[in-house]
């Protein structure tokens, strides 16, 4: 009969080859997806004082900046942007273009949004949309000198919210044809949680949206509320079960109560309660902020970055390592 000390031995040996395995396993699932690894996408150009966009990005904390916003445009309008504070009102910005690069050394996306909720935007065809498409690859996709510098933004963000619902599939069609192997154009949409979006669900249903980050605030029907995720829950089920598969799904939240007038959840319940449901999705893509001012305030993606992954290998590595340390325990007690 083996001795007490080797089974020990056998014991353990035979935990960490378990433990191996596990991760090995894991690691090659992860290699075999080109999902991205979730991560958090913030808004940022929309309040003064927020900070610099390369503060933003040196902490490392969101793996997509979205500028806010383009929020004139179509219709044979002039074109305006507004970051509030940063430029002034419809003035060129070209003193971000250093700091876009900056993120963007920092294999941080950097997105141009369209729309907002204030401003006045609509288009009025499919032509229109490719000249609104073009417009926008000439001044910020290309890398040619426009009002952000030499820059060649990494995606265009859409948060349609007012005017008409028209030809956003031709805009968002027109946007991708842009796209090259070299150079890969993201869109995204911001739609709203009612399931589907007014404004937007004939575009996302062209299936070209890299991301679709639903806003689960200011929508009491399906959000958080009163404690109670259940809204949350079966609208989050409903979007990532109806959006084509090749679209990462993100949870749209805001970073304080005061950025968003319902929907608020505290980060430590997102973090322990909503992500741990969330993430099982297999579209599920983290979450977004609005904004980097009241993140800035709150600390949220503090409090949150550390429970976006799925945390099931992880807890059983640590089980089986707790195991590991009772039993070598018992049996030393018993030698």
């Amino acid at each position: 009969m083996a001795s007490k000390p080797l089974t020990l031995l056998f014991f353990a040996l035979s935990m960490l080859s378990s433990i191996i395995n596990i991760i090995s396993y894991h690691a090659t699932a992860q290699s075999t997806t080109t999902r991205p690894a979730p991560g958090i996408a913030v808004y940022w150009g929309q309040n003064g004082k927020e900070g610099t966009l390369q503060q933003a990005c040196a902490t490392n904390n969101y793996n997509i900046i979205i500028l806010a916003f383009l929020n004139v445009f179509g219709s044979g309008q002039t074109p305006k942007w507004n970051f509030a504070g940063h430029c002034g009102d419809w003035s060129p910005c070209t003193k971000l273009e250093p700091q876009i690069k900056y993120c963007q050394s920092q294999n941080i996306k950097v997105f141009l949004s369209l729309g907002g909720g204030i401003g006045h935007y609509s288009l009025s065809s499919p032509q229109d949309a490719r000249k609104v498409a073009l417009y926008l690859y000439q001044n910020f996709l290309s890398g040619q000198h426009g009002p952000l510098g030499s820059v060649a933004l990494d995606g265009v963000d859409f948060d349609i919210e007012e005017g008409s619902n028209l030809f956003y599939d031709d805009l968002v069609k027109a946007i991708n044809a842009f796209s090259t192997q070299e150079k890969r154009i993201y869109i995204s949409a911001a739609p709203q949680c009612p399931y589907p979006d007014h404004y937007l669900d004939k575009a996302i249903k062209t299936g070209l949206f890299d991301y679709v980050w639903v806003q689960f605030y200011n929508n009491p029907p399906c959000q958080y509320s009163n404690g109670n995720p259940k809204k949350l829950f079966e609208y989050w089920d409903t979007w990532t079960s109806s959006v084509l598969a090749n679209n990462t799904v993100l949870l749209g939240l805001p970073a304080a109560p005061r950025a968003a007038g319902s929907g608020f959840i505290a980060g430590e319940v997102v973090a322990d309660e909503i992500l741990p449901y969330i993430r099982e999705s297999s579209n599920y893509g983290g979450v977004m902020l609005w904004s980097r001012y009241y993140d800035v305030q709150t600390n949220f993606s503090d409090k949150i970055k550390g429970s976006l992954m799925v945390k099931s290998v992880l807890k059983l590595v640590k089980e089986i390592g707790d195991a590991i340390y009772d039993s070598l325990f018992s049996l030393r007690a018993d030698v």
